[in-house]
């Protein structure tokens, strides 16, 4: 039921164990928006990677939270996916925060 709603675009440049934290952290922040926003339509999450070398990528994410009434967009760039992913979300939280609570 909820990955319906979750698109994640770019999740094929991963590998499993990123692409593992991707869903995770997914599932775990939309359950935190769906309870601040009660009737979220859909949450876009695209994934890219650049510059790769060796070992590092560095991961930019964008995340777009759409509800009836507002469209909630952040950006987040960052070597560490888990990182990247807490620092997107953590920027709609307080976006939505802000929002319903002015």
């Amino acid at each position: 039921m909820i990955m319906e709603q979750i698109k994640i675009i770019g999740i094929k440049e991963l590998n499993n164990n990123e692409a593992e934290t991707v869903n995770r952290l997914a599932k775990e922040y939309y359950g935190k928006i769906q309870r601040a926003i009660k009737n979220i339509t859909s949450l876009a999450i695209h994934v890219k990677t650049y510059n790769i070398t060796g070992k590092r990528k560095q991961y930019e994410i964008n995340v777009k939270v759409i509800a009836p009434t507002k469209t909630f967009d952040s950006k987040a760039a960052e070597w560490d996916l888990a990182k990247a992913l807490h620092k997107v979300f953590g920027k709609v939280e307080r976006m939505i925060e802000h929002r319903f609570h002015d």
